[in-house]
């Protein structure tokens, strides 16, 4: 089976890091462009990854015929503007978590979709492709630890830099936007529903405006969730989930590591199971699947109204905490 050619749009460091090595090593992706709004650094990655074209403008990128679907890294509120360019210029976009800024916005990327029904887009969310997540949802989908009742999380870490983007309000920063994110979405996906309502307790930034520890409750209809993010705490990443007749543990639920196998622990009557999974990199998974769905013109594995669900949960927790109570969705 064929690979589709990838073009990389920003040389941000979520994507020299993580996605564009792990890119490299798919099955059904290959990497054949990269961009920058400098030569200089679109040409240093491409020799560090031996990308065969670089440009020096991310429409030079997009006007390339050789290229199928693009990736996009950008900073939040870059994101649905050149989605949008992305889609138009006749490529399948993999965009960077969250979509949008706001539902607005999302909403407006979904609408502009609609006009290319042969085209794929998709909100990058990787920690969905990894069997640790996928074993997890098949557990309480079997009824392994009987009703799902509650689940908790956290991720959190420190970064008081003014020039971080995680601490621009107008590029989209703050705790919720770049890792509550994760724990809003794990527990839509696990209680298979969008929650009622929310709570939250919200700490802003006095200098930078953006949140930087949020606390949040999400009630479903038979059961809630509650977790907290930060980003001006000590590095902490955790989530466990309980049933009425067990409990699942995760190792490392959001970044599980490349270099060894992870682990999950079930607890059910009082006996604890470790379930190890085979060494897998989700970023790898996450451009393989999505890959997948263009080759054999398929649904992508996630779809825009995911997106656009977790953007509004987002901003109802922020309206919780100006208003001071819970809020319906």
């Amino acid at each position: 089976m064929r690979k589709i050619k990838w073009g990389i749009i920003s040389t941000a460091s979520i994507a020299i890091e993580q996605v564009v090595p792990a890119m490299l090593k798919g099955e059904f992706s290959e990497v054949v462009a990269i961009a920058s709004r400098g030569i200089a650094k679109a040409e240093k990655a491409a020799k560090e990854f031996n990308i065969p074209k670089f440009f020096g403008s991310y429409e030079d990128l997009l006007n390339e015929d050789e290229i199928e679907a693009v990736y996009i890294p950008l900073p939040n509120h870059l994101h649905v503007e050149w989605a949008i360019m992305a889609i138009n210029a006749g490529k399948h976009v993999l965009i960077e978590k969250p979509m949008a800024m706001n539902s607005q916005q999302a909403i407006e990327l979904l609408k502009e979709s609609e006009k290319y029904p042969d085209l794929k887009i998709m909100e990058a969310f990787m920690y969905k492709f990894h069997p640790q997540w996928i074993k997890a949802k098949e557990l309480i989908d079997t009824g392994e630890i009987g009703t799902l009742k509650t689940i908790q999380s956290s991720f959190s870490f420190f970064d008081d830099d003014a020039d971080s983007i995680t601490n621009n309000k107008e590029f989209g920063g703050g705790s919720l936007m770049d890792i509550g994110c994760y724990s809003i979405s794990v527990s839509r996906l696990l209680f298979g529903e969008e929650p009622k309502s929310v709570m939250s307790s919200i700490e802003y930034h006095p200098e930078y405006e953006v949140d930087i520890l949020a606390t949040g409750i999400l009630e479903f209809e038979n059961g809630s969730s509650s977790f907290f993010c930060a980003t001006q705490l000590d590095y902490t990443q955790q989530a466990q989930i309980f049933g009425t007749k067990g409990s699942i543990r995760f190792e490392l639920p959001f970044n599980p590591p490349n270099d060894r196998p992870s682990k999950i622990w079930l607890t059910k009557d009082e006996v604890v199971t470790e379930i190890e999974f085979e060494l897998c990199n989700q970023y790898t998974l996450q451009a393989d699947a999505f890959s997948l769905a263009i080759i054999e013109n398929k649904a992508t594995p996630v779809n825009l109204s995911d997106a656009i669900n977790n953007i509004i949960v987002i901003e109802k927790l922020h309206e919780s905490q100006k208003t001071g109570r819970r809020v319906n969705i």
